[in-house]
C-alpha cells in the first residue's frame, strides 16, 4: 500500500533524461528537500532521482540491455555476479518464470492463462550478495577487495549480468556488495568468451620475512603485470626483484618480465610464488636445501631401472633418456619450462619401484581430470604406444588437431606416470595444454570426466593422425545392398580420413537405421564410435498413470501404471494401456485429456509425440469395441443442480444405430452409470446367491432379486430407467435444452456424429451413485511416489544396452529430413553394434540437466569384471573374440558440482586393483570396486589365443 501511494506521489513529476539517468520534476507545490520511497530502494534528493519503473518497464529495460550486450562481445567487458536466490526474487517480481531466460519469451500453457502466473509477486528488497561471498554481508567492502565462495554453481548459486543491467539494477534497489568481473577471450582454435568469475590467486611468499601475501589477478594477465603488482606491494623497484615459481614450496622456474601470460606459465589456483631481492639480502634460507644449496634446479632425468608396465612392453634403459624436449622445434617447448612437477623425484638417488602408481596432484577442482588420465594411462594398448618412438606420426599441420601439442603433453605426462614409482605429479603443463585448445575445461570449476575424456580422444587422434591429406570422399547411399558390403565400404572411407592409434584400438562401428513414420523411406548408415553412452533405463521412459472408462457400463473405471519411451507417441501408450488391461482384439481404447470437468482435448492421432502430456495432466482412456466405432459419439457431462457447476470426468460411449430415439440415450447413459450405483447388502447377498457377483465391478444394475437381475441381463433395459434429469448442451457446456423419449436423432444428420448431454445431480443421485470415481482420477505422474518405488532399484548393464539399443523415435529438436518426403520427419531410430574396439568405454549418463536443476541418478549399475560377452549384441560375424575384461573405472561420488572424482585401475601384470584419488593411491580388494559411483567403464578385449590356451573351458557369462 505504502509503495502505491508513492507511485501516486510520483506521478506528479515529470520525466526527463539526463546523461542516460531518470530524473524528475517537481511540479507540485510539494516542499520537501528528501522524498524516500519506500521499498523502492529510491531517495529524491532536490527534486532528483531514479523513477521506479512498474515490473514490465523493468524486464523490458533489463531485457533490452542483455540483448544489446549479446551483440557487442568483446574482451574486457564487465560483467557482476549477482546472488540467484536475489535475482529469481526479481524475475518473479517482473513475471519471469523458472523456465524462462530473460531474452526468451514467457512460454504459458493456454489452459493455465487465468490460473497461478497471474499472481503479482512482491517486488524485492535490496540486492543481497551476501550468501555468495567469503566477507559476510559488508557491502561496504569494493569488489576487488571481496571473494566469491569457492564451488559456486553459475545458475544455481549465481547469475551473470552485464555492466548496463547491474546499474540499472542497483539504481532501482541499491545493495550489494557488487563483485565485478571481467570477460576474457580464451582458447587458441577454438576461441571464446568467458567472464573470468575466478581469477587466479596467488600466495606470495617474502624470502626476507618469510611473510605471506595475497595476489589475485586474472589469468590472462601478463608476467609485467605480476611484476608490477608485487612491486607496488611491497614497495620495490622492479630491476631489483626476482619472483619464483613456487609451486609445492620448491623453486620450479624463474619468472621474466615478459607478456606472456600466467596461464601460459602454469601458475594454478592458490600457489605459491616466491620473492627475492637481487642484491642478496634476504635473509632466509627459502629455496635451499639442507646443505644451503639451491634447489631451483634438479636433475629430470627417470630412473633407469626396468619397470614393469601393465599390459605393456619393460620401460628399460631405451626410454631412460627421454625428456620434454624429446622433439627437437615441437611446440611443447623444451627443458624445465614444460615439465611437470613431481617428476624430478626420480632421480638415480631413489629407491626403484614399478611404474603405474603414481598420482596426480589437485590443481583446484581437477579431480574430473585426474580420473579420466589415470583410466586412459592404464590403457594397456596407449601404454605400450606412447613408451615407443612416436614422434614419427605427430601430425603438425593437421587443421582438425592441436598441432601435435596435445598428444606431446599427454606422451609426456604418462612416461612420467609410468616412471615416478609412487611420487606424485602435478599436471600443470598437460592442464595448461588443455585450457589452451579446450578453453572449456580451463579455470577451476568441475567439469565432467566423459566430456574431458571424449575430448582427448579426439584430439590424441588427430594428433596422430597418420593420414596427411584427407581426400575428399562422396558417401554413397545404400540403396537396397547387403550390410556387410555398406558396412566395409564406410569403414574404408573412414579409415582413408582417419587414420591412428586411437581408430586403431578405439574406435568401433555401429549401424544405424531411420524409417520415416510418413513414407516409411528406410535410411541406413554405418558410423564410428568411440565410446558408447548408456541412457539409465529410468532416463529414456517415462512411467504414465491413465484411468479406463468402459464404454459399455461393463465395469468400474481402472488407473493403470505403464511405462513408455519419453519420446515416443501415443500409438505406444495406447500398445502399453492394451496390455496392462488386458485389451482383446475386437477391442479398441481411445485417449483424452481431461481439464475443468471437460474433455480438453482427444488424443486419436497415433503419432501424437507423448512430450505433449505433461504429468500434471489428467489423461483417461475409454474402451469400445471396434464395430461401435465410427457411430454417433456420445459424451456425458455432470453438473450439480445446485450450484450449476461441473464436476468429474466427462463419460463417453456410442449410439450404434443409425437412428436413436431419447429412450435410446437415456438407456446408453443409464447403461455407463451402471456401474456406479449403490448396492445394499441385502442386494449383494441376494446376489451372490444366485451366482452373481455385484461388488460394483462386474454390477451391471440394481434389481431388487435375483429373478430381476437375470431380467436385466437378458432384456438390457428393464432397469435402467434414468432418475437423473438428462439434457442437451453444446460444445461449451453452456447452453442445455430437453428433450423427449420419442425425439428422433438420426446419424447422419448430426453435426460431427457427436452428441453432448448433461446430467443433473443432486442429493439424491449422490445416495444412489458413488461420484467418487469420477472425481478421483490421478494425474499423469506423481514425483514423490515413483521415487519411492525406484530409488533402490538396480539395474544390469545389459539392461543400459538395451535402452541403447531399442527402436525408439527421434526427439521433436532431433528431426530428420526424409530425402523422399522433402520435410523433417520425426523418424524411428534403431542402434546396432556392427563392429567392436579393442577397447570398449562404455559411459553411463547420470546426470540430467535444466536450467536451473542438475539431477544425478544414483542408481547401482551391476556391471561384470570378467567374462563380459558381447556377442548376442554384435551383427558382424568378423571372426573376433566379443569378451571383454574390465580394467579401469572413473568414478563420481556426491552431486554434479560438488561432487568428487576418483578411478580405480588395475595393473595387468600385478593383477591387482588399485584406488586413485588424486594423489593418494592405495590397494583396493576387487570384490569393492562395483560400486553406485561408477561413471565410466573402461573394458578391454580378451583375446582369443588367450582362450584357446585357457583350453576354452574357461566359464563364461552374459552381463544379464
Amino acid at each position: 500500500m505504502i509503495w502505491v501511494i508513492s507511485r501516486f506521489i510520483v506521478e506528479a513529476y515529470k520525466k526527463v533524461s539526463d546523461s542516460g539517468k531518470d530524473k524528475i520534476v517537481e511540479k507540485t507545490g510539494v516542499n520537501s528537500s528528501i522524498m524516500t520511497i519506500p521499498d523502492s530502494g529510491c531517495v529524491m534528493e532536490n527534486g532528483a532521482s531514479c523513477l521506479p519503473c512498474t515490473p514490465e518497464e523493468e524486464k523490458k529495460i533489463v531485457t533490452d540491455l542483455r540483448n544489446e550486450s549479446e551483440r557487442n562481445l568483446k574482451e574486457g567487458n564487465l560483467y557482476f555476479v549477482i546472488s540467484s536466490s536475489w535475482f529469481r526474487k526479481w524475475e518473479r517480481y517482473v513475471g519471469i518464470d523458472g523456465d524462462e531466460n530473460l531474452i526468451g519469451n514467457q512460454s504459458s500453457d493456454s489452459r493455465h492463462i487465468n490460473g497461478a502466473s497471474s499472481v503479482v509477486a512482491e517486488r524485492p528488497g535490496p540486492m543481497d550478495n551476501s550468501d555468495i561471498v567469503e566477507n559476510g554481508s559488508d557491502s561496504d567492502i569494493k569488489g576487488n577487495d571481496i571473494q566469491l565462495r569457492r564451488m559456486l554453481m553459475e545458475g544455481q548459486d549465481y547469475v551473470l549480468v552485464p555492466q548496463g543491467v547491474w546499474e540499472k539494477l542497483h539504481g532501482w534497489y541499491k545493495g550489494g556488495p557488487e563483485l565485478p568481473r571481467k570477460m576474457i577471450l580464451q582458447g587458441v582454435y577454438h576461441k571464446k568468451f568467458d567472464v573470468e568469475v575466478y581469477p587466479l590467486c596467488l600466495k606470495l611468499i617474502d624470502s626476507r620475512d618469510e611473510s605471506q601475501s595475497t595476489i589475485w589477478l586474472s589469468r590472462k594477465a601478463s608476467l609485467t603485470e605480476l611484476f608490477q603488482k608485487v612491486c607496488a606491494l611491497k614497495g620495490i623497484e622492479q630491476d631489483k626483484v626476482r619472483i619464483w615459481d613456487y609451486f609445492n614450496k620448491r623453486k620450479y622456474a624463474q619468472l621474466s618480465v615478459s607478456n606472456k601470460t600466467l596461464e601460459e606459465s602454469n601458475l594454478q589456483m592458490d600457489q605459491d610464488i616466491l620473492l627475492e631481492l637481487v642484491d642478496g639480502h634476504q635473509s632466509s634460507k627459502i629455496g635451499m636445501d639442507s646443505t644451503g644449496n639451491d634447489l631451483a634446479l634438479v636433475s629430470l632425468e627417470p630412473s633407469r631401472s626396468p619397470l614393469t608396465i601393465a599390459g605393456g612392453p619393460t620401460l628399460s634403459n631405451g626410454h631412460s633418456g627421454y625428456r620434454s624436449n624429446l622433439y627437437p622445434g615441437s611446440s611443447l617447448g623444451s627443458g624445465l619450462a614444460d615439465m611437470d612437477d613431481g617428476f624430478e623425484a626420480c632421480n638415480s638417488a631413489r629407491k626403484v619401484e614399478k611404474g603405474g602408481l603414481a598420482g596426480l596432484q589437485n590443481l583446484g577442482n581437477t579431480c574430473f581430470m585426474n580420473s579420466a588420465l589415470q583410466c586412459l594411462v592404464h590403457t594397456p594398448p596407449l601404454v605400450e604406444y606412447f613408451l615407443k618412438d612416436y614422434r614419427a606420426e605427430i601430425n603438425t599441420d593437421n587443421p582438425l588437431g592441436m598441432h601435435g601439442e596435445l598428444a606431446l603433453a599427454f606422451g609426456d605426462l604418462l612416461r612420467k606416470l609410468w616412471s615416478s614409482g609412487r611420487t606424485a605429479i602435478a599436471p600443470r603443463v598437460f592442464k595448461g595444454k588443455l585450457a589452451r585448445f579446450a578453453p572449456q575445461f580451463s579455470g577451476y570449476n568441475q567439469h565432467d570426466s566423459q566430456e574431458l575424456l571424449a575430448f582427448l580422444l579426439d584430439g590424441l587422434h588427430e594428433d596422430l593422425n597418420r593420414v596427411k591429406q584427407k581426400p575428399y570422399i562422396e558417401m554413397k547411399d545404400s540403396d537396397g545392398r547387403p550390410d556387410e558390403e555398406v558396412a566395409a565400404e564406410c569403414w574404408k572411407n573412414h579409415k582413408a580420413r582417419n587414420d591412428s592409434v586411437i581408430v586403431d584400438v578405439c574406435q568401433g562401428q555401429y549401424k544405424s537405421t531411420l524409417v520415416c513414420p510418413v513414407c516409411s523411406k528406410i535410411s541406413i548408415t554405418f558410423d564410428p564410435f568411440m565410446y558408447l553412452s548408456l541412457p539409465l533405463p529410468s532416463t529414456i521412459t517415462r512411467t504414465m498413470t491413465v484411468t479406463v472408462f468402459y464404454g459399455d457400463g461393463s465395469r468400474l473405471p481402472m488407473s493403470f501404471t505403464v511405462s513408455v519411451l519419453k519420446n515416443g507417441f501415443c500409438k505406444d501408450l495406447l500398445l502399453a494401456l492394451g496390455t496392462a488391461c488386458g485389451l482383446k482384439s475386437d477391442e479398441s481404447l481411445m485417449l483424452a485429456e481431461v481439464y475443468e470437468n471437460k474433455i480438453y482435448r482427444y488424443l486419436e492421432m497415433p503419432l501424437e509425440p507423448l512430450a505433449s502430456i505433461k504429468d500434471d495432466e489428467q489423461i483417461v482412456a475409454f474402451r469400445f469395441q471396434k464395430k461401435e466405432i465410427g457411430k454417433t459419439r456420445l459424451v456425458i457431462f455432470h453438473r450439480w443442480q445446485e450450484k450449476a457447476e461441473l464436476f468429474g470426468t466427462p463419460l463417453v460411449t456410442y449410439l450404434v444405430a443409425d437412428q436413436s430415439s431419447g429412450a435410446d440415450i437415456e438407456a446408453a447413459v443409464s447403461k455407463v452409470l451402471s456401474p456406479f450405483k449403490k448396492i445394499s447388502s441385502a442386494k449383494a447377498h441376494v446376489g451372490k446367491e444366485n451366482g452373481i457377483l455385484l461388488d460394483g465391478l462386474d454390477e451391471e444394475c440394481s434389481c431388487s432379486d435375483a429373478q430381476s437381475v437375470e431380467n436385466a441381463e437378458l432384456e438390457g433395459t428393464s432397469c435402467r430407467d434414468l432418475s437423473i434429469p438428462l439434457r442437451l448442451t453444446d460444445d461449451r457446456v453452456m447452453n442445455f435444452n430437453a428433450f423427449k423419449k420419442d425425439t428422433l436423432f438420426e446419424s447422419g444428420k448430426i453435426i460431427g456424429k457427436l452428441l453432448r448431454v448433461v446430467l443433473d445431480w443432486t442429493d439424491k443421485e449422490q445416495e444412489l451413485y458413488d461420484s467418487s470415481y469420477l472425481k478421483d482420477i490421478p494425474e499423469v505422474y506423481k514425483a514423490g511416489l515413483a521415487a519411492k518405488k525406484t530409488r533402490q532399484e538396480a539395474i544390469s548393464l545389459s539392461s543400459c544396452l538395451d535402452a541403447f539399443l531399442i527402436e525408439e523415435p527421434l526427439g521433436p529438436d532431433d528431426m530428420w529430413y526424409c530425402p523422399r518426403c522433402k520435410e523433417h520427419r520425426q523418424a524411428i531410430k534403431k542402434l546396432d553394434l556392427w563392429m567392436l574396439p579393442e577397447i570398449i568405454v562404455f559411459h553411463l549418463k547420470r546426470f540430467t540437466y535444466g536450467r536451473y536443476l542438475k539431477n544425478k541418478i544414483d542408481t547401482f549399475v551391476n556391471f561384470p569384471i570378467h567374462d563380459l560377452d558381447l556377442s548376442k549384441y554384435v551383427m558382424s560375424k568378423d571372426g573376433q573374440s566379443y569378451l571383454y575384461e574390465l580394467y579401469a573405472i572413473s568414478n563420481h561420488y556426491g552431486g554434479l558440482g560438488g561432487g568428487h572424482y576418483t578411478a580405480y585401475a588395475k595393473l595387468i601384470d600385478e593383477n591387482r586393483w588399485y584406488h586413485f584419488d588424486d594423489s593418494h593411491v592405495s590397494a583396493v580388494d576387487e570384490s569393492d570396486i562395483k560400486t553406485s559411483a561408477a561413471y565410466l567403464l573402461f573394458y578391454k578385449r580378451v583375446r582369443s589365443e588367450s582362450k584357446v590356451e585357457a583350453g576354452e573351458a574357461s566359464h563364461s557369462h552374459s552381463i544379464s
